[in-house]
């Protein structure tokens, strides 16, 4: 039997048929299309499994489930997304209205829990018995496995990664609170931090990188160090100081085998993971462990996504 996942963006939904081994067979993507009702959602959900399902060459006879992947706080227990401000949806019974369409059970996680799922099975923590995984985007999102099973919470919106505190009275963040790791680690804030940089330093080549602070992304940093540019290089030092702060205080509350990184700022590599290590190396509580949690780059990309939905009835 064959699974079917599906990542739940604010601008496009992705499926694909997945094998128990989290192999990508079909895939399918079409335009999300907010702002829309639920219902018209559903459908396009259902429409993109339809076309995964066809690119496969199979039925969906041959389909176990469906698993899909949202934003925001979802009860998993009932199938509803409680609350995704990304999607305009409260209290929105997301799995029975695609279930009417398909005929398939559907299974419902947070996006970032479901991605981290993914990792675990077939990515950075395959093999691994625990893993912590942290996407550096937009904002910072994150998920917890350990021992087969994702850490939810009671009320299924536990994993909030990005949303502890690393600086008391800090800088405000989307959530209401003030200092927290995402304020200071998401590509967002790297973006702010570099523009502010900018603007106190006019002669820094970031503004021979970027020519405008329209024009910043999180790139702009890491090319104008590679030119030698000082002040790139402070504004580097900062970001990787404060994500070393919540990378190993992570490390130091799950103690995990693999904690993984991913998100576009983790296209840099090594120039990025080198020196966060070396700063949790000396943060760790178990420093002097001859166990220690790697701390590795995220394998899937997008498709982490998808596998850790396709696949949940495996690990519930």
């Amino acid at each position: 039997m064959y699974y079917l996942g599906v990542d739940l963006g604010g601008t496009n939904i992705a499926s694909a048929v997945v094998t128990e081994k989290g192999e990508l067979l079909g895939r399918s993507s079409i335009p999300t299309g907010l702002p829309d009702s639920p219902e018209h959602i559903a459908e396009r959900i259902a429409e993109s499994c339809r076309q995964a399902v066809s690119a496969t060459g199979c039925s969906l006879e041959d389909i176990e489930s469906i698993g899909i992947g949202t934003p925001g706080i979802t009860n998993i227990e009932e199938g509803v997304v409680e609350y995704s401000c990304n999607l305009d949806f409260n209290d929105t019974p997301l799995s029975a209205l695609v279930e009417d369409l398909m005929h398939r059970p559907v299974l419902l996680e947070n996006d970032a829990n479901a991605a981290a799922l993914g990792e675990y099975i077939a990515g950075s923590g395959k093999d691994a018995d625990s893993l912590v995984a942290i996407t550096l985007g937009t904002g910072v999102g994150g998920g917890v496995v350990i021992n087969n099973r994702l850490l939810t919470g009671f009320n299924f919106a536990g994993g909030e990664i990005g949303h502890f505190v690393i600086v008391e009275d800090g800088e405000p963040c989307n959530c209401g609170r003030k200092g927290c790791f995402e304020a200071y680690c998401s590509a967002t804030a790297l973006i702010r931090q570099t523009r502010r940089a900018m603007e106190a330093n006019p002669d820094s080549l970031m503004w021979q990188v970027a020519r405008a602070l329209d024009q910043v992304d999180g790139r702009t940093v890491f090319d104008a160090m590679l030119l030698g540019d000082k002040t790139a290089t402070e504004v580097f030092q900062t970001y990787v100081k404060h994500l070393a702060c919540g990378l190993a205080s992570v490390i130091n509350i799950f103690q995990p085998e693999v904690l993984c990184v991913g998100g576009g700022i983790c296209n840099q590599g090594e120039t990025l993971l080198g020196p966060v290590r070396e700063l949790v190396e000396q943060e760790d509580y178990a420093r002097h462990s001859r166990h220690r949690t790697r701390i590795v780059r995220a394998a899937l990309g997008n498709d982490a996504g998808i596998i850790g939905a396709a696949l949940l009835p495996l690990y519930r």
